[in-house]
């Protein structure tokens, strides 16, 4: 008897793909974090940053995604933010309010 595959079990590949599913789900003017996206995903922060930063996901919004502290990543910040404020999230500076905008929604 064979047994299921485990998320051990999925390739690099494959993870990109889920990463990049994942982001894709998140609506015009809303954010994730990539600890967000991680834990739909079941990999770390950084895996979901190695996915986007890898060129492979340049198709998906990955400017939605951004730091815990609501901050864009310093290599893409001035863009990330642009585009940002073009989709209608609110800034402060160069820092989005999460609570207000955060998917998914973790308010309860």
């Amino acid at each position: 008897m064979g047994r299921s595959p485990g998320p051990g079990d999925r390739t690099a590949e494959d993870v990109d793909e889920a990463v990049f599913d994942a982001v894709e789900a998140i609506p015009p003017g809303r954010v994730s974090t990539y600890g967000a996206i991680g834990r739909l995903v079941g990999v770390g922060p950084r895996r979901v940053a190695r996915a986007l930063s890898g060129g492979g996901g340049a198709a998906v919004p990955w400017y939605r995604v951004l730091r815990a502290d609501g901050t864009p990543a310093e290599a893409v910040r001035v863009r990330q933010l642009e585009l940002l404020a073009g989709e209608g999230v609110p800034l402060r500076g160069s820092r989005v309010d999460l609570a207000a905008v955060g998917w998914p929604d973790e308010r309860g």
